[in-house]
This record gives structure tokens, C-alpha cells and sequence, in this order.
């Protein structure tokens, strides 16, 4: 059976934390931050990790880790 292929995207995306948990950023802190309000962004800057339900799904992106 040949190799899977890691998906580059998730790749860049998403670390793997030590106990195999999935850390990603939170989305809206990129740009139009003007009319964001200073506690919405401080939270944003945190960052958050892969919700259980999502688990199993976003793991066949990574067949190997990170």
C-alpha cells in the first residue's frame, strides 16, 4: 500500500500538542481590526484547540503527526 499524503494545509495550519490534542488559531484576527473591540482581540490572540467532533476528521489530514 503506497504512502498517504500529508495535507499541506492542515499542515501549516494546525500543531500537535503531547497529548495528541490539536492546537489552531482563532479566525477574525487578521484584518479590519479597527472596529473590533480591545477584549474581543486580546481573545482572539489566544490560542484554542481542535473541537472533539471535529477529531477524527481533520487526523486523516495528518496521517503521521506533526
Amino acid at each position: 500500500m503506497p504512502k498517504m499524503k500529508t495535507h499541506k494545509g492542515a499542515a501549516k495550519r494546525l500543531k500537535m500538542t503531547a497529548s495528541g490534542l490539536l492546537k489552531r488559531k482563532k479566525a477574525n484576527h487578521s484584518h479590519i481590526l479597527t472596529k473590533k473591540d480591545r477584549k474581543r482581540k486580546r481573545r482572539l490572540r489566544s490560542g484554542d484547540l481542535v473541537d472533539k467532533s471535529d477529531h477524527k476528521r481533520t487526523m486523516r489530514l495528518l496521517p503521521y503527526g506533526l
